[in-house]
């Protein structure tokens, strides 16, 4: 077994921090860096500013084997990781007339004129090792500091991959004696519970393991159990892991739908399908892609009995003859109920009204969704509005969710974890 490496990202650019730019090169650094099995323990992100980069890389130094900077390294004048990372590690910047020439020569290639400020891309921290930036103009560097490394990647996402699976993963897998250690995730996908029973269900002998962990993400209605071990091969995880999935197999299995890459629409169809039922799916106010990602579920007979889209409550409410000015999670619920009869099918309604609050107390409710499975209703009710992304994303999963689980109540065991 190798050394234990312990890993920080800094991730640089101001519009990370205004919101303007989702980091999704962070996620996948953290992937990279996961499957070679390199901790990482920190992900930071600072914004176009010399002197906190400089901060950033000089607390990540501090508490880590590798730093990786993501961004900034650019010509233009907010472009600062280079002048940052010289500076936390004590160094000036030097000119390299090879690197202004192959930038040049890139340049050429797109028969472009490349300007005076791309001459800036030639600087790197005196002693860097140049890491060749075949897609791009930025080049890229690593700097060894005794037995840490600094290595800085542009922020371009297509750049940034190549580097990294093409020069920066052969590099630390040598540097470091990484040849075979790896860690290796299973994912559970959990339907039908609330985090803390889940918690409480599986206990803190396994929450606890240091090898394999074990960690829960909540999304609303269904919930990721992360299985993370570190092992020598792939081989001997699988190995590893199998009484932990085992255990968890024999306290949760019940709330378990799929593992992986597996969807709730695809447990859900599936579940309908064994209970020889169908759906009716009824939306007003909204459009959601609950039917859209029902009906393109492979494999089997079609599930949907019955979807039809209103551009009020009030209207299916006419349509269903039920009072108009019924609260908005009582109607759902008397949607449902009238599509169960109407249709002899198990039912979902979402209803919602405008408005783009977010974080609205739930007691407004200007969103609310109803389950129907024979003589069981269940209903709740949402602060947000229509407009919001809650409104098109949480009442979708909630509904799959309720729905399965109540299938599975029925007399379904439930997903068999694999092993």
């Amino acid at each position: 077994m190798t050394r234990h490496i312990n890993a920080e990202i800094v991730a640089i650019g101001t519009e990370i921090l205004l919101g303007e730019l989702t980091d999704t090169n962070s996620v996948y650094l953290a992937r990279a860096l996961r499957d070679m099995g390199i901790n990482l323990y920190f992900m930071t992100s600072v914004g176009d500013n010399e002197k906190r980069i400089e901060s950033a890389v000089r607390i990540a130094l501090g508490r880590a084997d590798l730093v990786i900077t993501c961004g900034g390294l650019g010509p233009t004048v907010d472009d600062m990781t280079r002048q940052a990372v010289a500076a936390a590690t004590d160094r000036s910047l030097t000119f390299h007339q090879e690197l202004l020439d192959s930038i040049a020569a890139r340049f050429s290639s797109f028969r472009v004129q490349m300007t005076d400020n791309n001459r800036r891309q030639a600087y790197i921290p005196d002693g860097a090792l140049v890491i060749d930036n075949a897609v791009g103009t930025a080049p890229a560097f690593a700097v060894e500091i005794e037995d840490r490394v600094i290595i800085s990647l542009p922020g371009v996402p297509r750049e940034m991959k190549y580097l990294m699976t093409e020069k920066v993963i052969p590099y630390l897998r040598e540097h470091f004696g990484l040849a075979t250690e790896i860690i290796k995730a299973r994912i559970l996908k959990v339907a039908g519970i609330g985090e803390s029973a889940l918690d409480e269900m599986i206990g803190a002998d396994l929450l606890n393991g240091a090898n394999p962990t074990i960690g829960l993400a909540a999304h609303s209605g269904q919930i990721d159990v992360r299985v993370t071990i570190k092992a020598d091969s792939e081989a001997a995880a699988d190995l590893l892991m199998l009484p932990t999935l085992a255990a968890l197999q024999a306290r949760i299995g019940r709330f378990v739908y799929g593992m992986d890459d597996a969807h709730l629409e695809d447990a859900l169809a599936a579940a309908l399908r064994q209970h020889h039922m169908t759906l009716a799916v009824a939306e007003a106010g909204i459009q959601t892609d609950l039917a859209g990602r029902l009906s393109a579920v492979p494999k089997g007979v079609p599930v949907l009995e019955y979807t039809a889209q209103y551009n009020r409550a009030a209207d299916l409410a006419d349509e269903l003859k039920l009072p108009s000015d019924t609260p908005l999670r009582a109607l759902a619920e008397a949607a449902a109920l009238a599509l169960r009869d109407r249709d002899g099918a198990a039912a979902l309604v979402i209803l919602s009204t405008p408005g783009d609050e977010a974080d609205a107390a739930d007691s407004s409710e200007r969103t609310a969704v109803a389950v129907c499975l024979g003589e069981q209703v269940v209903s709740r009710g949402y602060g947000f509005g229509s407009n919001s992304e809650p409104a098109r994303v949480w009442t979708v999963t909630w509904t799959m969710a309720t729905l399965w689980r109540l299938l599975i109540e029925r007399g379904e065991s439930g997903y068999r974890v694999r092993r």
